[in-house]
């Protein structure tokens, strides 16, 4: 037994700086992620993933269900990041003028201004917010796409005021009054064109995929290493228990 008991001790004395070791784990950032569901009645829904290291973000993102087709050619969905208000989605109180449709102005009270265009290729600004010709088109996506994120939007993120919103209505599923409005951000095209398809505000997750609202996912990874140093310290300190016993019943 005072044979095992030598062998043992110094192995598990020997495994204590790895658990408690700061590095014992690759960092590898924080991941958001966004239920896309319908407003305006687009009848559309989806889901997006934010992996976020440092201002760099890889985004996976799919939607289905949206307008098609727009002019002989792929309906455009102009889609952001979207930050500096409540974080949410508008509620239909905020139809203000009473056409049927959240317009893109009168939800921006509760999801703020373009932080980051989420464009499938170029620029990715808020001055490219409403260029359709670099926006995902027809009525699905699966986008993948890594940029770099402006310090609002990234800010926005650890805040949780980032939303996502992607834009494009069916003309067709408005009322008359609607149908015939202009756009509130691009005069030329009507206002179902640049109106709120899809909205979902952007929460952070940790490892495993629970989420957790606001914040880095150091602390849960912290938890589960000092829980392994526990675990060690209370085997060796057995361990020194049972040694001393033994050699007390031998003497």
């Amino acid at each position: 037994m005072r044979t095992s008991l030598r062998r043992l001790l110094p192995l598990a004395v020997a495994a204590l700086p790895l658990a408690l070791s700061p590095v014992a784990h690759a960092d590898s950032g924080t991941t958001y992620s966004a239920r896309l569901d319908s407003i305006n009645g687009s009848g559309g829904s989806g889901m997006l993933t934010l992996r976020l290291n440092g201002n760099q973000a890889t985004i996976d993102e799919s939607w289905s269900g949206l307008a098609a087709s727009f002019g002989g050619g792929d309906y455009p969905h102009v889609q952001h990041i979207h930050i500096g208000a409540k974080g949410q989605c508008p509620t239909k109180s905020a139809d203000t003028n009473n056409d049927g449709v959240i317009s893109t102005t009168e939800g921006a009270g509760a999801y703020g201004g373009i932080g980051t265009t989420l464009s499938v290729k170029g620029d990715t600004s808020p001055a490219a917010g409403t260029n359709i010709k670099i926006a995902p088109g027809g009525s699905s996506t699966d986008y993948h796409r890594t940029i770099d994120l402006s310090q609002d939007t990234v800010s926005a993120l650890q805040a949780g005021t980032g939303v996502v919103v992607v834009h494009g209505l069916d003309p067709a599923s408005l009322s008359k009054k609607a149908q015939n409005e202009k756009s509130d951000l691009v005069p030329s095209l009507p206002l179902a064109a640049t109106s709120p398809a899809l909205c979902g505000p952007i929460s952070s997750m940790p490892s495993g995929g629970v989420a957790t609202g606001v914040g880095s996912t150091g602390g849960v990874e912290d938890l589960g290493v000092l829980a392994a140093g526990g675990g060690l310290l209370a085997a060796a300190g057995a361990m020194i228990a049972l040694r001393r016993r033994t050699a007390v019943k031998a003497v």
